[in-house]
């Protein structure tokens, strides 16, 4: 009996357990069901889903000719392990010091830096800045620290700076280092853009971010059933500038030049296209290391079109168009030079400390550059409406819109709300006037080509990374006709004589073989803090445009306040005149633009003897081989100037950036004189050059080179071709030429040149017509004036001359008995 009621209570504990176990269980359930269901789904959802964000490509940056000056690259970050996984875990950093030391001089980060971050109590870390986007290099300098070569040349297995590894990211390449960075500007270290083409193309270069979503399973496998989703990542455009590289190298050279020497506080170059208001070349001083941005820089403004400044006499460009375009302005009209004066104001005085030159015409009052005449036709001819019309017609206190950030519009407010007759009279020498220098660069534009205002461009065109198909491309645009192309024309002509002829004020701006048109400037610099005028602080310029009547090229060159104990009157001659010139016909020689000979020998008669007696010292003694370099390769441009060192005569033979071939080969030997022709990477477009007097071997040579047929008749050398020099060739064209010994007989050629002709050594053809063509067309003819002397010198635009030395200079035509105010030799 006792042994049953044990056995009963037994069952009957266990049927309580099973009881209060059951609906322990049941209650789990029914919470986990009800209570907790939904964090338990959101739990197992972050198990099974997945989901990564896909980053675009940066979309690169191009020049106009397909030169890369911005792409996005591959780069490392450096992390370190401070704490093991387990306790068989020996990758870690063990000695901080140590560690440091070795990465600093890679990574060019301080020591103690490094060592602050490998002494923290985090499992891993990052080394700060300076082990974020390191190079290939530096990664490469890394490894090898690690896995060390033995001198046996066996490579260590084992880890000589343990805890340290590398991730793979990417970051902003820019291949030309400080190369127009202002332009371009640049990402930082969190791809964040600043300035330039980074900032204001960001959209455009960024792409669209993508992702893809999915669900796994336990061990991280994809679900074959689950669910996903995928939207692809849109790379970002690449970018083409106008910008040439080969202009925009001259425009770095120049700057550099006159940055060294006089170490101004700022300067601006600007290169245009007139025709097409396409930016060319745009640089700035100070600059900085888009790669390095970080190490500091100095000068965040584009001064292009972000800093505003008096422009000076280069803005009475604008009021001389808008007179002669309401017929105010006669050239051979008279005045008073020296000083000028409004009632009950101050008098407005020539640069010249009001000394002026006495009585003389309205084209020598702007050749000489003459405040008195602009204030004249500016408050008595064009008013106060007048002028107000016309700068904003010219675009000048408003944005030209160029793709660039932060741009300035300048002030007329002594136009718009003028406290004295005297102060809008100033305007029209630009004084008492803000701009900016593309601002300038759009109105002198207008001028260069024809009367149209441009809208000035910087980007060229947007194209799909993958298929390099077009997406968007600017056109040329019109913004409004601010003058008749006769106005245009005339004024054109006009700034050529300020260059061309004495006494213009741009006589140093020359360059031979072309007719330079342009105007200097000079402005006084006014005290931030007072508003007052800061004795010898100037900001001087000089804008111009060449050829003169077919303008390909406008240059715009803005130096503010160099360091130099000179007489700022001289500046131009220091400083501006030859960064102008050279960057001028620099980049005329590199567009392939052909010089004008008769301008050589109209400004250089002197030198056409002296040339004469060269070439006969030549003929006469014995050539002397040289060995030709190897071209191929090289740039167009640095292949032409190495050709002009070596005193070779080139012929190029395409309008690519890059020599791909050469004859002679290189290293061949060449006598003085022999044919070289350099062939591009780009063959259409090729100029036919001038074969007469040439070889039949130096045309099919050519020939066969741009593979153009070609035909030949006669023996000896060529005195006649079917195509003209200078033709553009399409490829298809057939050459014919007409080869004659030196021997034969020419009957229709006169034995004695012309007069003018002594020394031709241009070949001479059997027709009559071609002959006087030839005579006409002769660089060495002699129907050509005598050039200014040299002798004389004046200073810029707005800028006082210095005293009179007691030297009068000629009359400025014939017959002009003007007694004139002596100026400086």
């Amino acid at each position: 009996m006792e042994w049953k009621r044990k056995v009963n209570w037994r069952i009957l504990v266990v049927a309580l357990c099973l009881i209060l176990t059951f609906s322990t269980l049941s209650f789990r359930i029914y919470w986990i069901q009800t209570a907790e269901a939904a964090r338990i789904m959101e739990t197992a959802q972050k198990q099974w889903d997945r989901e990564h964000v896909l980053k675009p490509k940066r979309g690169a940056i191009y020049d106009r000719n397909g030169e890369i000056l911005a792409y996005e690259g591959k780069a490392y970050t450096v992390n370190a392990r401070l704490k093991p996984l387990d306790a068989r875990d020996e990758d870690v950093v063990k000695d901080p010091y140590y560690t440091a030391n070795m990465l600093a001089p890679i990574l060019n980060a301080p020591v103690p830096e490094l060592v602050k971050n490998l002494t923290k109590s985090s499992k891993v870390v990052e080394l700060g800045r300076y082990g974020q986007k390191i190079s290939e290099e530096q990664r490469n300098r890394i490894l090898q620290l690690q896995y060390p070569k033995l001198p046996s040349g066996e490579q260590v297995k084992k880890n000589q700076l343990p805890g340290i590894y590398l991730t793979e990211t990417t970051r902003r390449v820019y291949p030309n280092n400080a190369f127009a960075s202002h332009v371009i500007g640049y990402l930082d270290l969190y791809d964040e853009p600043k300035m330039g083409i980074e900032l204001q193309l960001n959209e455009q270069l960024a792409g669209k971010k993508g992702h893809i979503a999915y669900q796994r399973d336990r061990a991280g496998y994809q679900l074959p059933d689950g669910e996903g989703e995928y939207i692809p990542a849109e790379d970002g455009l690449d970018v083409y500038l106008t910008i040439d590289r080969q202009i925009q190298d001259y425009v770095e050279q120049a700057l550099d030049t006159v940055e060294q020497q006089y170490k101004p506080q700022g300067m601006t170059v600007i290169v245009a296209d007139p025709q097409s208001g396409e930016v060319l070349a745009m640089g700035n001083r100070s600059q900085f290391n888009p790669n390095t941005y970080y190490n500091g820089i100095e000068n965040y403004n584009n001064h292009a079109v972000t800093t505003m400044f008096e422009p000076g006499s280069t803005f009475k460009i604008i009021t001389l168009a808008a007179a002669i375009e309401e017929k105010m302005f006669n050239q051979n009209e008279t005045y008073q030079s020296g000083a000028y004066t409004i009632k009950g104001q101050i008098p407005i005085r020539d640069h010249n400390n009001g000394a002026g030159w006495g009585t003389i015409s309205f084209l020598e009052g702007v050749q000489r550059s003459s405040n008195v005449l602009f204030a004249k036709l500016g408050y008595e001819r064009l008013k106060l409406e007048g002028l107000k019309k016309y700068f904003k017609k010219f675009g000048m206190g408003e944005v030209t819109g160029i793709e660039l950030p932060y741009e300035k519009k300048g002030s007329l407010i002594n136009l718009e709300k003028p406290r004295s007759p005297r102060d809008w009279a100033a305007t029209t020498y630009g004084q008492a006037a803000t701009v900016t220098a593309i601002q300038q660069v759009a109105a002198v534009g207008a001028i260069a080509n024809g009367g149209e205002l441009l809208k000035p461009h910087i980007v060229k065109e947007m194209r799909d990374p993958h298929t390099g198909a077009v997406v968007n491309r600017t056109q040329r645009e019109a913004v409004e006709r601010v003058v008749s192309e006769a106005t245009a024309k005339q004024t054109r002509d006009i700034l050529g004589k300020v260059v061309s002829e004495k006494p213009g004020t741009g006589l140093q701006y020359q360059i031979e073989g072309y007719q330079v048109a342009g105007k200097t400037g000079t402005a006084q610099k006014y005290d931030p803090n007072t508003g007052k005028i800061m004795d010898g602080r100037y900001v001087v310029s000089f804008i111009g445009f060449a050829p003169k009547d077919n303008p390909k090229l406008l240059v715009y060159v803005v130096i503010d306040d160099p360091q130099t104990d000179a007489w700022y009157a001289l500046w131009g001659k220091m400083m501006l005149a030859p960064m102008f010139t050279s960057i001028m016909e620099r980049s005329l020689q590199y567009l392939q633009q052909q010089p004008d000979l008769s301008l050589v020998k109209d400004k250089q008669p002197e030198k056409a003897t002296t040339k004469k007696e060269a070439q006969a010292a030549l003929t006469s003694s014995p050539a002397t081989p040289k060995t030709l370099p190897k071209f191929e390769g090289m740039s167009t441009t640095a292949a032409q100037l190495r050709a002009k060192q070596d005193n070779l005569t080139v012929t190029v033979a395409g309008t690519g950036t890059k020599i791909v071939k050469q004859y002679p080969e290189a290293y061949d030997q060449v006598v003085p004189g022999e044919q070289i022709i350099l062939v591009t990477d780009r063959v259409k477009g090729t100029k036919m050059p001038d074969f007469k007097g040439k070889s039949l071997r130096d045309v099919m040579e050519f020939s066969s080179l741009i593979n153009l047929a070609m035909k030949s008749t006669g023996t000896g050398f060529v005195t006649q071709q079917s195509i003209p020099p200078g033709t553009v060739l399409q490829g298809t064209e057939l050459l014919q030429v007409t080869l004659q010994s030196v021997s034969e007989p020419t009957p229709a050629v006169p034995t004695t040149p012309p007069p003018g002709q002594e020394g031709s050594t241009v070949p001479t053809t059997t027709t009559p017509s071609n002959t006087a063509a030839d005579t006409t067309t002769n660089p060495t003819g002699g129907n050509n004036t005598a050039p200014p002397s040299s002798g004389q010198q004046t200073g810029q635009g707005g800028a006082a001359q210095p005293p009179a030395s007691g030297q009068v200079p000629p009359p400025d035509k014939p017959g002009d008995q003007t007694t004139q105010t002596p100026t400086t030799p």
